[in-house]
C-alpha cells in the first residue's frame, strides 16, 4: 500500500510519502464514483472530532492529506507513524501536474468572475496538456444549483478544484457525492486567489517553521482566540497518551 491510515485523536489522518503521491491520484481517478482529498489543518482536525456533516465527511475522505505541523507532533506524542505533512498549494501543484502528465481533465468551481477567468488563464499556460472543461463561480444563488450539479455530472472531470466562495467547503462534494458517477473533488480555498495573483502565497519558510499562523492572526486579529481550542488539542493528547490504549 502507498498510503497508511492512522487515528488521532479519534480523527483519520494518512501518511502518505511524496513519491507515492502520483501512484494514489492514478488510483483514485481507476475507482468509479465520486472521491474526496481533504487538506486537514489542526483546526479542521478538532472540529471532525464532534459529530455531524464535517466529522462524517473526513471519515469518509479518500485522501487526508495533513497540513498543520501540530498534527505530526500530535502523532509522535502518541507514539503513532508520522504523517508528512504537506503545503497545500504546492500539494495542488503536485496534483495537478499529475494529470497534466496523464491527459486528464480539469473543472474550476469558486472565488468571482474575474479570479476563476485569470486563474483559469495562468493554470492553462503552467500545465499545457490539462483540459480545463469547466467552470462555475462561487458565491452563487441557490437556484443555480442544480445546474452546476447536473454540469459537473455531465462533463466528468478527472477532478473538480473548489477554491472560496464555496460555502459548504469540503462538505459540498461529501453531501451531494450521489449525484456524481466520476471525478476527484479538492478543496483549497486560497487556490483561484493564488493562482490569480490576488492572494499571496505564504512563505515556504514560514511554513515549514509551521508558522503560518502569525500571518493568519496579522490579517485577522480575531484568530488568536484559536489558542483557546489549541490548549484543547494538547489536554485531549495527553488524556489519550495517560489513558487510551491502541
Amino acid at each position: 500500500m502507498s498510503i497508511k491510515r492512522i487515528s488521532l485523536i479519534g480523527v483519520p489522518v494518512d501518511v502518505i510519502q511524496p513519491e507515492n503521491l502520483e501512484n494514489e491520484v492514478l488510483e483514485l481517478l481507476a475507482k468509479p464514483g465520486t472521491k474526496q482529498i481533504v487538506f486537514l489543518s489542526i483546526w479542521n482536525l478538532l472540529k471532525a472530532r464532534h459529530k455531524g456533516v464535517y466529522s462524517e465527511c473526513i471519515q469518509n475522505a479518500d485522501l487526508i492529506i495533513p497540513i498543520s505541523k501540530s498534527i505530526l507532533k500530535g502523532a509522535k506524542f502518541l507514539k503513532k507513524d508520522i504523517p508528512v505533512r504537506y503545503n497545500p498549494f504546492e500539494a495542488v501543484i503536485r496534483i495537478l501536474s499529475i494529470l497534466d502528465s496523464h491527459y486528464k481533465t480539469l473543472y474550476l468551481f469558486g472565488s468571482s468572475k474575474k479570479t476563476i477567468n485569470k486563474a483559469e488563464k495562468n493554470i492553462k499556460d503552467t500545465f499545457r496538456n490539462l483540459r480545463v472543461i469547466g467552470r462555475y463561480g462561487g458565491y452563487y444563488p441557490k437556484s443555480v444549483e442544480d445546474d452546476i450539479v447536473e454540469a459537473i455530472y455531465k462533463a466528468q472531470p478527472s477532478l473538480v478544484l473548489l477554491s472560496d466562495g464555496i460555502k459548504e467547503k469540503n462538505c459540498w462534494p461529501y453531501k451531494r457525492r450521489n449525484r456524481f458517477s466520476t471525478s476527484i473533488f479538492l478543496y483549497y480555498k486560497d487556490a483561484f486567489g493564488i493562482f490569480s495573483e490576488r492572494v499571496k502565497r505564504v512563505k515556504e519558510s514560514t511554513f515549514n517553521k509551521g508558522h503560518e499562523i502569525f500571518v493568519e492572526v496579522l490579517h485577522n486579529p480575531f484568530k488568536i482566540f484559536l489558542l483557546l481550542p489549541f490548549m484543547w488539542y494538547i489536554i485531549v493528547l495527553v488524556w489519550y497518551r495517560l489513558f487510551r490504549h491502541n
